[in-house]
């Protein structure tokens, strides 16, 4: 299989305040060089703070960066803030944070284990971000059963959802990030 083709990109993003989170929406020419419309990791550098990080889809073809209590600390951000950046296609996936319920289900279910394990971190980002794609906690309860369900079937990804649409249910509406218009 031949190797995938590393990608940078440079540029630089203006941090936005979405509800009560911060994010930096990457200009199109960046996200337009990305070889995917769905999820991307990336290691780098905003300003001169080294990153390892998932670039998240906005539904329109387009990425954003979530940024998280440290970096908005570190880089001094706030709603209008110019952030630089230097990102390159990360040769491997950083393991995803594993929500609680889903980590309380995985752990309990000790036979889908070997499953867990032998499937992608990019393929153990997906059910994390499918479980999280819902703001309805009777849908997110169910989705964590059937993905212990799929799991045990030998399924190795979720089914069944846009993988380039927004599933942050506090930041999206219809599977695009919401003030994009």
């Amino acid at each position: 299989m031949a190797a995938k083709k590393t990608v940078t990109i440079k540029g630089r993003a203006t941090a936005r305040a979405v509800g009560d989170r911060l994010i930096a929406p990457l200009p199109e020419e960046a996200s337009a060089q990305l070889p995917s419309r769905g999820q991307v990791a990336m290691v780098g550098a905003l300003e001169d703070h080294e990153v390892e990080l998932v670039l998240e889809p906005d539904g329109r073809k387009g990425h954003w960066i979530s940024l998280d209590e440290e970096l908005v600390t570190s880089l001094g951000a706030a709603d209008g803030t110019s952030i630089d950046f230097t990102l390159t296609t990360a040769a491997q996936w950083p393991e995803p944070e594993v929500p609680g319920d889903l980590g309380a289900a995985l752990e309990a279910a000790d036979d889908v284990e070997h499953q867990w394990d032998s499937i992608t971190p990019m393929a153990r980002w997906e059910w994390v971000r499918w479980v999280g794609a819902t703001k309805n906690d009777s849908t997110r309860a169910k989705r964590v059963d059937v993905s212990i369900d799929k799991l045990r079937k030998g399924s190795k990804r979720p089914c069944c959802f846009d993988l380039a649409s927004c599933t942050d249910p506090e930041l999206s509406k219809s599977g695009k990030l919401i003030g994009l218009e």
